[in-house]
């Protein structure tokens, strides 16, 4: 029986709505005396770029900022994606709109999680949403207020984000979505996070797959402690796995990119086995690159100096619904050097070390198109397609930073990230582009400087790069907390060209 995709994506309760904001107009003077303790000055004098560009802060009290576009006017976009996690004080999700004439305006839901991507595409601005037991994709018309859930079947209720969506040449619409797990199977550390709001949620292969029966070990946080038990791989926590259970794959996994047409129909899984694909961006030629974050080196299944990753998606290039297979690019097993989580050079200093998940795994499909340091935790990115700018055809790519010492206990990777780069996608490597004079967050050593860039994207007319910065994120051995209002938008443009 064929399914009735109108009515599985029919809205049964997500509500929208729009409201003007009273903005003030921002002035050299306001950025250096702002009205939150937790970040009180915003100077482009603490950061740098190249010679021959110049930064400033455009915007500023942005709440959990999560991605940035644009309308062909120059209407900024900005995501703001709530408190899914522990903040202070407690933000709702919505997307902030900036008219060129300067009115501001919030369109506000009544989501779990909030929009993590968003995209403008003929008139209508696309959002995918974090949601609860599901992400989704949905489409939202400004002028008519209507509003349409595109995609609504990904496993989510995890950890870890969705990705997109973006648009490509061929003009399909291309998604992600992370793992629920972090480390490959549901542990007590997302318990405040994830666990206590989804304790069934779980990872779904993209393909067939025999579980080796390795079970993780872990105490219950539900239960008096301490309590133990043992969870497998693709199961909900507190479920083992057999040795030789063969895991069904299904077309709406997660850890996974997809490509569909516009409207959401006749969705292609091209690839899986994505930790996080956070990061989505299209080169002019109709390549497709994800960003995608390391395992951590901690809890129950940890694993060490597992380096950032950018993939090549090869899958994109082929014609739209010809992919039989989807690629896997390595979770749970595999770190994004290759090697497997249990080779000597991911051992662990701290944590538990890790056994392999799956038996006979699909071919990997690395090697990766860039390797960064562990935890610098790479995020959106953007291909410069202009020669107003330079750097034509380089990958912009914004680094979040280290949630070491929570996630690492090596000292070395305390200032990893915290900046923007510039990779030569075709050598794999990258330059630093952005970022401030100390490596690190500013509010770390007391500067006006940037904090933890989230999202960067270019102009429609391509002369200047914006930077979204999430803001204030405290980060200690047990536990991380982030500080609403201290968002930031950054320009930045060529001299020749910063008032054109």
């Amino acid at each position: 029986m064929k399914k009735d995709i109108a009515a599985e994506h029919t809205n049964t309760g997500f509500q929208i709505s729009r409201t003007r904001l009273q903005a003030r107009p921002a002035t050299p003077e306001s950025f250096h005396n702002l009205p939150t303790p937790a970040r009180p000055l915003v100077d482009a004098s603490d950061v740098v770029v190249p010679e021959g560009y110049t930064v400033e802060p455009v915007m500023a009290g942005l709440s959990f900022p999560t991605d940035i576009t644009f309308a062909d006017d120059g209407t900024i976009f900005i995501s703001e994606g709530g408190s899914s996690w522990p903040t202070r004080p407690y933000m709702p999700a919505r997307v902030i709109v900036r008219h060129p004439d300067g009115g501001t305006e919030a369109i506000t839901m009544n989501v779990q999680a909030g929009p993590r991507g968003i995209a403008w595409r003929d008139g209508e601005l696309y959002m995918a949403l974090k949601g609860g037991y599901h992400m989704q994709i949905a489409k939202y018309n400004l002028e008519t207020g209507k509003l349409s859930i595109l995609i609504d079947q990904l496993p989510s209720g995890g950890w870890h984000e969705p990705g997109g969506p973006v648009f490509g040449p061929d003009g399909m619409m291309y998604f992600g979505n992370g793992s629920v797990s972090q480390q490959g199977v549901p542990l007590p550390a997302g318990f405040t996070v994830d666990l206590a709001k989804h304790p069934n949620a779980h990872d779904v292969p993209g393909q067939d797959v025999t579980l080796t029966g390795n079970n993780v070990r872990s105490r219950d946080p539900r239960l008096p402690y301490p309590y133990l038990v043992e969870t497998g791989a693709f199961k909900p926590f507190g479920t083992p796995a057999r040795k030789g259970e063969v895991i069904k794959g299904e077309l709406f996994c997660n850890s996974a990119v997809w490509r569909s047409r516009p409207d959401g129909t006749d969705v292609e899984l091209l690839a899986w086995g994505i930790r996080n694909p956070f990061g989505m961006a299209i080169s002019e030629t109709g390549d497709l690159y994800v960003s995608d974050n390391d395992f951590e080196e901690k809890g129950e299944r940890a694993m060490a100096e597992d380096p950032d990753r950018i993939w090549h998606i090869k899958n994109a290039r082929q014609p739209f619904g010809s992919i039989r297979t989807p690629d896997w690019y390595g979770f749970p097993d595999i770190c994004g050097d290759g090697l497997p989580v249990n080779h000597e050079k991911h051992l662990p200093s701290r944590g538990t070390k890790a056994e392999l998940l799956l038996e006979n795994p699909p071919p990997w499909a690395g090697p990766a198109a860039f390797l960064e340091q562990p935890h610098s935790c790479l995020c959106k990115m953007d291909f410069c397609k202009s020669d107003a700018f330079g750097f034509k055809g380089e990958l912009f790519v914004a680094e979040w930073g280290t949630l070491a010492p929570l996630n690492s206990p090596r000292p070395e990777d305390l200032s990893h990230g915290f900046r923007v780069i510039r990779v030569d996608v075709k050598s794999g490597t990258a330059q630093p582009f952005f970022h401030n004079r100390k490596m690190g967050p500013a509010s770390s050593f007391g500067g006006g400087g940037i904090e933890r860039p989230v999202s960067c994207r270019f102009s429609p007319d391509g002369k200047s790069l914006y930077v979204l910065d999430f803001g204030v994120v405290q980060v200690t051995p047990g536990n991380m907390f982030g500080y609403a209002h201290t968002g930031v938008l950054w320009k930045i443009t060529r001299k020749e060209d910063q008032n054109g």
